[in-house]
């Protein structure tokens, strides 16, 4: 009892001498089954080993102003911006953007935004046919991912590849945030 006291009391001289608080945690362990509104782990868990047909893949979120990827769980920006932007401008863009109210945004990975390319689809852009996406311009969509000092890396929409670009350049962003 005198040993967890002075723990307790050590702890809060920490606290105030350096403005830090620990948290205690009771048990991780749920106290009931999730309600049907709630979402257990496994229908959270995205399903990067399948190939889920566009029709499936897709959904609807945040009032129609986005759409949710169930292969990888990302929720993206129904129409991506249609404003040329430098890589820094793209990056501060995501960073502020207010979308199906809200925040958390964000310029994509090389890797996520390759997800959304479909190179077996001949046409343009090269999407998952059935995609419900509107207004995709074709031609380059930053990433967040950076080549060097003064490239980053970018994919292209006519033909679903990716290439570094001068971050000084001018191209598209498609807004991703983790998915719920």
């Amino acid at each position: 009892m005198e040993t967890k006291l002075l723990s307790i009391v050590a702890a809060t001289a920490l606290a105030l001498a350096f403005n830090v608080f620990p948290v205690f945690a009771g048990s991780l362990e749920p106290s009931a089954a999730p309600a049907p509104t709630m979402r257990t782990l496994e229908q959270l868990k995205p399903s990067w080993d399948k190939i889920i047909p566009a029709a499936q893949r897709f959904v609807d979120a945040l009032d129609g102003t986005a759409v949710l990827d169930k292969e990888t769980g990302l929720v993206w920006a129904k129409s991506p911006d249609s404003q040329r932007r430098t890589w820094q401008s793209a990056m501060d863009y995501c960073t502020t953007l207010y979308l199906g109210g809200r925040l958390g945004w964000r310029v994509p990975t090389i890797e996520e935004l390759g997800t959304l390319t479909d190179r077996s689809h001949t046409g343009t852009p090269r999407l998952p046919l059935g995609h419900p996406f509107t207004n995709i311009t074709l031609g380059f969509y930053w990433s967040s991912s950076t080549y060097d000092t003064v490239n980053a890396w970018g994919v292209n929409m006519d033909f679903g590849l990716g290439s570094y670009l001068l971050k000084t350049g001018s191209y598209f962003v498609w807004p991703v945030r983790a998915g719920q």
